[in-house]
């Protein structure tokens, strides 16, 4: 029987692992598994392959386990190059890989089909959230939506009382950040040359 290691992940903090949790928890009971440890990653995006507690399974993969389970590919990650590095990682490593709703077992050569399959779904479902946002910003900017940071605009006078003071201590002073008083001073320096 497999020692399990359960990795966990929801992208936002008002979300919990819970449900995640009891059903892979419920999985490996039925099946007589062993879960030696959990990583669970809170708030954390699909997106980033650099995520706190996957490094960290990353490191204790074999010394602790053989078999890695989540509940959905889409846990363990949303592109396809992500997934596909890090199940061959741990294949690598003599580990094995399993997600629960999918019924994946990469053990097995249907198992290595239906991942990659099932990985270019989680890829295409991102690809299509990206194309949303992006028809909703362009929508929204047809509108008259400003969009981004508001700019800063400092005036003449608030801008000539801090010039002789540091980047960082003009920046505190104005309550502003580093690089729009970098970014003042440039245009001052630019009008200058002009006369």
């Amino acid at each position: 029987m497999p020692n399990v290691a359960l990795y966990l992940r929801v992208s936002t903090t008002d979300q919990h692992c819970e449900n995640q949790r009891r059903e892979l928890t419920a999985y490996c009971a039925a099946r007589g598994w062993t879960i030696v440890r959990e990583y669970a990653d809170e708030g954390v995006s699909g997106s980033r392959s650099d995520r706190p507690a996957l490094n960290e399974l990353r490191k204790d993969a074999r010394r602790l386990f053989d078999t890695v389970l989540c509940w959905r590919l889409d846990r363990a990650g949303r592109s396809l190059a992500h997934l596909i590095g890090f199940v061959q990682e741990l294949q690598d490593r003599g580990i094995g890989f399993a997600s629960l709703n999918e019924g994946i077992d990469f053990s097995t050569a249907s198992g290595k089909l239906q991942f990659a399959l099932l990985a270019a779904l989680a890829e295409f479902e991102r690809d299509r959230l990206k194309e949303r946002v992006h028809a909703g910003l362009a929508r929204a900017k047809a509108n008259g939506v400003k969009l981004g940071r508001r700019p800063y605009d400092i005036s003449p006078e608030r801008f000539a009382a801090v010039a002789h003071l540091s980047l960082r201590k003009a920046a505190r002073v104005l309550n502003v950040s580093h690089s729009v008083i970098r970014r003042q001073r440039r245009q001052h320096m630019n009008l200058e040359a002009t006369f």
